[in-house]
């Protein structure tokens, strides 16, 4: 989960900075085909402040979701997700479809654009049914252009998002490469498609997610380095350990 904020009052068209927090690396328990989790938050959703929204790349693995999830949810005015995500979750759930946005307003009087995007839980050989998920840009006139990956594991979908919205000034990518036994393929990106990712993005600033904190995650901070630095993009490269902070 990230948390993100903006800073009041710039002057007129310029792009205000973004504050990233890596508040949890697993939120979601999921249900008893859920990976096993290895970690817990780094931050206590409490202290991450006041929720406008809630961007929910999907809600289960199992086609329900679990009680401390709704509960987490219920602290936020809103929450954005899939078209099914929203049916099952009912209460300020609602379904952003790829492609449709909304506008929201910011705290500081201006706008930001949310746009569904497609996402891709897997090869393409996984049943629809769990691979059901959904990704999100973030674009207004004063501030940076952000796209949030979700639990997407193919590059196709990243070269439909750059066709809209590249370069983008912040790109945050689930880069552990999870696997698990009962689906072949990946389910997210690997450190090496995050960096292709970064180049296809002409991403400014990338911060890794959901690299640590499951037993399905097979890869992390070390092969991303190895990766960004194989693809001359070292620089771009930005990795947080839950509960920190960076302003990109």
């Amino acid at each position: 989960m990230e948390s993100w904020k903006t800073t009041a009052n710039a002057p007129a068209g310029t792009r205000q900075p973004v504050t990233v927090r890596l508040v949890a690396p697993g939120l979601i328990v999921g249900s008893t085909r859920s990976p096993a989790r290895t970690g817990g938050p780094g931050a206590a959703v409490k202290g991450a402040g006041t929720i406008h929204a809630v961007l929910l790349s999907h809600d289960g693995h199992a086609g329900k979701p679990d009680g401390a999830l709704r509960g987490r949810l219920a602290a936020a005015r809103m929450t954005l997700t899939t078209t099914e995500a929203a049916g099952r979750l009912g209460g300020n759930a609602i379904a952003l479809p790829p492609w449709y946005h909304l506008t929201l307003d910011r705290p500081d009087g201006g706008c930001v654009k949310v746009t569904g995007t497609p996402a891709r839980h897997g090869p393409k050989t996984a049943p629809a049914t769990t691979s059901l998920v959904t990704g999100f840009a973030l674009t207004g006139p004063d501030v940076p252009t952000i796209y949030i990956s979700g639990d997407n594991a193919s590059l196709e979908v990243v070269e439909q998002i750059a066709e809209r919205f590249a370069p983008v000034d912040l790109a945050l990518l689930s880069a552990g490469g999870t696997r698990t036994r009962q689906r072949g393929g990946y389910l997210t990106l690997t450190s090496d498609q995050a960096a292709r990712a970064a180049g296809i993005l002409s991403a400014r600033t990338v911060i890794p997610l959901h690299t640590e904190g499951c037993a399905h995650i097979t890869q992390g901070p070390g092969t991303l380095r190895q990766a960004f630095a194989d693809h001359g993009l070292a620089g771009r490269l930005t990795l947080l350990a839950p509960g920190e902070r960076a302003t990109a």
